[in-house]
């Protein structure tokens, strides 16, 4: 059988990893030592935006029902599990996912909110958590100031609605914030709302966005609010900012630059596959090495990380991810969160709950089920125990075939570098003579002849 083929059948069918919800407790955890703060993507429900800009009907779950594995081990499609592909338009999916959340150590959702000069996309989720009461789980908001684009990047080009910073607009965003803080669900460190912004980089001034923000609160009797910033882009210090604390938010400032690419050492299954690949062992090693004694960082984890599905052949990709590595990230992780003075600054920072299309989410998918999810609430609770490794042993590895695993070798290099040498001499050739791969007309009459 070809090896796309079985590659396909194998990540769309049950992995030797699967655990059910039925392996996670019934309840939250009780006085947790550490509380696990999931980002939250409030897509999957239909905008007249997206509506107008990539077809009627497109959510999040059209790009990932396209995406295809691309190599060896290379865990695409991730197909939804227990939930299917649900619509977050519809209050009772928000209740489910919090309910498993919850049974899974999750303390509470940072929820992604687009807030464009007064215009607000994507907003329906976080509505229906305000308006629902009994959607109890505690939340804040980050700001995801960045222009949306094609490109899925936050990019300047080819712009579908852009962030404009426009005199008084960080006033008219603290003053619509305002609503969410009041509820009394809202996450809060020593009394003071939790707020991220994103790309405090891309403000004209952001130290004086940021002494703005405290006004407002202030002025209207709130909390000075704790304002953090994610370790994105090459933005790693918070000081400069005037911000209080940075966050972890791999594989952003652990992945991008500081790990080498594994691509042309594992085997492809798609010769034209030009995406990056590199070692989820070496992302992991990365951000448990990046402990800042200059400011506070809450840290954080992934479960795995693959744009595949945005980016078709292109893509950027974690490979060799299991519930167990992920779990000892996350223990690491949550060790170093138990340092901090205060037990309400004891974070850590898990992305996903739900990035289906960047392949980083703790619900449950068709392959894994909830193994990811159960060895998050398997760590929180081994933090309470003197002997960790007793707690952890249910999620020792399996073996995998080279099916689930990626795996490197000298053999996989050597088959791939025709190709890879190939294209590098295509591209050289191109740069000096750009006709050089251009394709010529065919000539429709004998040479001599003349062609009216």
């Amino acid at each position: 059988m070809n090896v796309f083929i079985r590659q396909y059948e194998h990540n769309t069918s049950i992995g030797p990893a699967y655990e059910p919800a039925s392996n996670l407790p019934d309840g939250p955890a009780a006085d947790a030592p550490v509380r696990y703060i999931a980002y939250y993507l409030p897509q999957f429900h239909e905008t007249p935006e997206n509506n107008e800009w990539w077809g009627n009907g497109f959510t999040e779950w059209t790009n990932v029902t396209k995406a295809l594995p691309r190599y060896l081990g290379h865990y695409q499609p991730r197909l939804p599990g227990d939930f299917g592909f649900y619509d977050l338009s519809n209050p009772d999916y928000i209740r489910r996912q919090v309910a498993l959340a919850k049974r899974g150590g999750i303390y509470g959702f940072c929820i992604h909110n687009y807030w464009f000069s007064g215009r607000r996309l994507l907003e329906g989720p976080l509505r229906a958590i305000l308006q629902n009461r009994d959607i109890d789980i505690p939340f804040c908001l980050n700001w995801a100031n960045e222009s949306w684009s094609r490109r899925w990047d936050g990019s300047e080009q080819s712009i579908l609605v852009k962030q404009n910073y426009a005199p008084g607009e960080d006033i008219q965003y603290a003053e619509y914030v305002l609503e969410f803080v009041a509820d009394d669900r809202y996450i809060k460190i020593d009394g003071r709302p939790l707020i991220m912004l994103y790309r405090p980089d891309h403000l004209p001034d952001a130290r004086a966005t940021i002494e703005r923000w405290r006004e407002v609160f202030l002025r209207r009797g709130f909390p000075d609010p704790y304002i953090i910033m994610p370790q994105s882009r090459g933005v790693d210090d918070p000081r400069p900012f005037g911000i209080d604390a940075a966050a972890g938010f791999p594989p952003h400032k652990v992945a991008w630059e500081n790990v080498p690419d594994i691509r042309h050492w594992v085997r492809l299954l798609d010769p034209r596959f030009v995406g990056r690949v590199v070692s989820y062992d070496d992302v992991a090693a990365t951000a448990i090495a990046n402990r800042p004694n200059e400011f506070r960082l809450f840290p954080g984890v992934c479960p795995h990380w693959d744009n595949e599905a945005r980016r078709p052949g292109s893509g950027f990709s974690l490979a060799g991810s299991t519930p167990n590595k992920y779990a000892e990230w996350l223990r690491a992780a949550s060790e170093y969160a138990l340092k901090a003075p205060r037990s309400d600054e004891r974070l850590v920072f898990v992305n996903a709950w739900n990035e289906w299309a960047e392949g980083a989410y703790l619900e449950p998918d068709r392959h894994n089920g909830c193994a990811y999810l159960a060895a998050t609430r398997r760590v929180l609770e081994s933090l309470r125990s003197s002997n960790a490794s007793r707690s952890l042993s249910a999620m020792n590895d399996q073996v995998h075939s080279p099916l689930e695993i990626t795996r490197t070798s000298i053999t996989n290099f050597a088959g791939n570098f025709p190709r890879v040498a190939m294209r590098k001499l295509r591209r050289r050739i191109s740069a000096l003579a750009p006709s050089a791969f251009t394709r010529r007309p065919k000539r429709l009459v004998k040479s001599g002849a003349t062609n009216f």
